[in-house]
């Protein structure tokens, strides 16, 4: 392979016009496209600053997008078909990962009963999730950047299956302690789950696609939720017998940590780090970094002083806040209106995710097709708050069919969320790490999961389910307005836009700007007949 020259920052120097024009002009020969009249010379590096499709970085107070991202030379992209056997990996791993969360909330009065347990502890068993992952995720983002998103995987991976093993002989009322250790073993395994969704997309799948390929990453996770809603109340019965009731949750243990171990199999033999060739040009310029330009506590800071991403990091953890204490608290809100109705406190469960997985996916769909981040991100949130409304005025006037007609609506919504704040924050901070964007926003999640599980819990305790689901209506208010005042500063579909633009301008038709696959970094374009 050819040595290319080296890249020069437009911050540390002018941009080596001439190379840029000789590489676009070879890629105009190889492409056979006619030649067009001589180009005109082009401005000074001030009138870079205010390209139309970058904006005037005078009117800002923000550093200027080409701070970050700078112009390179046309690369080679391609999409590889098994881009999807990666992503069908990983969410086959989240949802193992998804299922251990919930197994036991969503039939806590049995876990009660047979560890002999208060509700706030049975509760802790799922906020595990939420405390593990803050202190731990920078470390692991830090991992994600310097190792690459394999090593994250297999060790996430590992944990899951660690984990779920050690549950597997916690089927006994004097054992939860231990079981309480396998659950926090799983806990630290979604550290590694949970911001790889938008890096995965983004490191294999083309522009196009990259929201759907986001979602579908997503999905894995909300396909474990549901079955965690679903199977748990069916394997595990409410009987009175303790050493029959430990069968089945032992049967239940079993079942999970063999899932889990074949998972961890596959991701050691088949998962693999990225593809040999770029999928879009944001991407093969997002590999043209160097390491020595390259600051994890500098990306850090950029991100933590860039207010619309900072506003969709609170909104965003109010939302998923939300999210979380529903489904940490459903048993019991089901059981208080419904009593002895477990399997259908799981169905409705299930019936929140499936409507929030059909809404993640149809999110992502539009997200590809229209780019509309902002504008669908606020509607989607505020019919998130009206979701939560009609389920919380509805709960208590006892038909269970309208339970599930207003579940599905919240589902739908408040779940289908979660994708599209994941694509906006890649969006809003490129060419910052995907999995540092993600894993604040997860950050956020997390804190306000716990605070308002444990808030919502003793609101029930003390005044019923009504006033614990106002209360999560009041922050979801709250989130709707911080989201309105994001500005949508696309920055990745700029970095794209101004590489097809480049390419029209130099060969007077889009035949440049096609799927063709990318180089490493440092190398000159191999353009392919």
């Amino acid at each position: 392979m050819l040595q290319g020259p080296k890249r020069t920052s437009i911050d540390k120097g002018s941009m080596n016009v001439g190379l840029q024009n000789d590489w676009l002009d070879g890629f105009t020969m190889a492409q056979g496209c006619e030649s067009l009249p001589p180009r005109q010379e082009r401005g000074s590096l001030e009138e870079h600053d205010r390209h139309p499709l970058l904006g005037d970085s005078s009117l800002t107070s923000e550093p200027p997008f080409l701070d970050t991202a700078q112009l390179f030379p046309l690369m080679e992209t391609r999409l590889y078909k098994r881009r999807w056997v990666m992503l069908f990996i990983f969410s086959i791993y989240s949802m193992s990962n998804a299922f251990m969360w919930l197994q036991y909330s969503i039939i806590s009065n049995i876990f009660m009963r047979f560890y002999s347990i208060g509700s706030l502890t049975i509760d802790w068993l799922s906020m595990i999730y939420f405390f593990t992952y803050i202190p731990l995720i920078l470390p692991v983002m830090w991992l994600l950047d310097n190792r690459g998103i394999r090593d994250v995987v297999v060790v996430g991976s590992a944990f899951n299956c660690i984990g779920a093993w050690i549950k597997t002989g916690t089927a006994h009322p004097d054992m939860f302690a231990v079981t309480f250790f396998g659950q926090f073993m799983c806990s630290v395994g979604t550290v590694y789950v949970l911001g790889i969704p938008s890096r995965l997309a983004s490191l294999w799948f083309g522009h196009h696609e990259v929201s759907t390929a986001c979602s579908i990453g997503v999905l894995g996770n909300q396909l474990g939720i549901a079955i965690g809603f679903l199977i748990p109340p069916i394997i595990v019965p409410n009987v009175d017998d303790v050493d029959e009731l430990a069968h089945h949750i032992s049967i239940m243990f079993y079942v999970t940590a063999g899932v889990a171990t074949v998972i961890f199999v596959l991701v050691i033999i088949v998962f693999q780090e990225r593809p040999e060739l770029p999928p879009t040009q944001a991407q093969a310029q997002a590999r043209n970094l160097l390491p020595d330009e390259y600051s994890y506590t500098a990306s850090i800071k950029r991100l933590l002083c860039n207010k619309s991403f900072m506003l969709l990091v609170i909104s965003y953890g109010l939302n998923v806040g939300c999210f979380y204490a529903v489904s940490t608290l459903l048993n019991r809100m089901i059981i208080e209106h419904y009593p002895g109705q477990e399997v259908n406190a799981g169905r409705i469960g299930l019936t929140i995710v499936i409507a929030g997985m059909v809404g993640s996916l149809i999110c992502g769909i539009w997200l590809d097709k229209t780019k509309t981040y902002k504008q669908t991100t606020l509607i989607v949130y505020l019919l998130s708050l009206v979701g939560m409304l009609v389920y919380a005025f509805t709960l208590s006037l006892g038909h269970l069919w309208l339970v599930f007609v207003t579940s599905g609506v919240l589902g739908f919504f408040m779940t289908g969320y979660l994708p599209l704040g994941f694509e906006f924050a890649v969006e809003l901070t490129y060419p910052e790490s995907e999995g540092t964007s993600s894993g604040l926003l997860n950050c956020s999640a997390q804190v306000f999961g716990i605070i308002f599980t444990i808030a919502q819990g003793k609101i029930i305790d003390a005044w019923g389910t009504l006033a614990g689901n106002i209360f999560l209506s009041i922050f979801l208010l709250i989130g709707t307005i911080m989201t309105g005042l994001i500005k949508s500063d696309l920055r990745r579909q700029k970095a794209n836009q101004l590489a097809e633009a480049r390419a029209v301008n130099h060969t007077g038709s889009m035949c440049s700007v096609q799927d063709y696959g990318a180089t490493v970094p440092g190398s000159p374009p191999q353009w392919r007949p």
